[in-house]
């Protein structure tokens, strides 16, 4: 398994006056996703006396570290950054991934299921071939079988078979992010 530098992962979005947008007047901030809940047009305008009128909405136009694509509101990026929250922060790249891929679980509220990220999650690999190796060793697979008849064994195969139940993404820093498909 590799093991690739922390890169920041904390959710942030940018968030702006619609009015302003809507005028060709770029107004907002960059904030903590986390906080999408608790921002007010004049925490976007720089205080209220900023404020013009006609200004009534603010909207996540850009976003870091969120499992969307595309616009959203601050409450709906405050939901997505709690669940990115409960991630490991060594995992969090691959929670992305794995959440914009199409493959993932949703619970309830339809935000991707963090538990179910854990549960499917096999780690970053140079490749799917490394991954099976390695799995091969940790269950076992050729043991008690005598070398003259395990070297016939074929692992390009196995790991082809293997590939129906799995699916890979490419790591941002090379190899590949592996998921169970339960």
């Amino acid at each position: 398994m590799t093991t690739a530098t922390l890169a920041d992962t904390t959710p942030r979005i940018w968030v702006g006056c619609l009015a302003c947008y809507n005028n060709a007047r770029l107004v907002g901030e960059w904030f903590d996703a986390i906080e999408g809940d608790d921002i007010t047009l004049a925490d976007v305008h720089g205080g209220a006396q900023h404020v013009r009128p006609g200004c009534e909405e603010i909207w996540v136009m850009d976003h870091e570290n969120l499992p969307i694509r595309g616009e959203c509101s601050p409450h709906d990026a405050a939901q997505l950054a709690h669940v990115v929250e409960e991630v490991h922060e060594n995992d969090r790249e691959a929670f992305l991934v794995w959440a914009l891929s199409g493959d993932q679980i949703e619970d309830g509220d339809g935000l991707p299921s963090a538990s179910d990220f854990e549960e499917r999650y096999c780690g970053t690999w140079e490749s799917f071939e490394a991954y099976t190796e390695n799995l091969g060793e940790d269950i076992a697979l050729l043991d008690g079988i005598p070398d003259e008849i395990a070297r016939y064994f074929d692992w390009r195969a196995w790991a082809r078979d293997l590939a129906f139940d799995y699916t890979t993404s490419d790591a941002p820093e090379g190899g590949v992010f592996v998921f169970r498909s339960l």
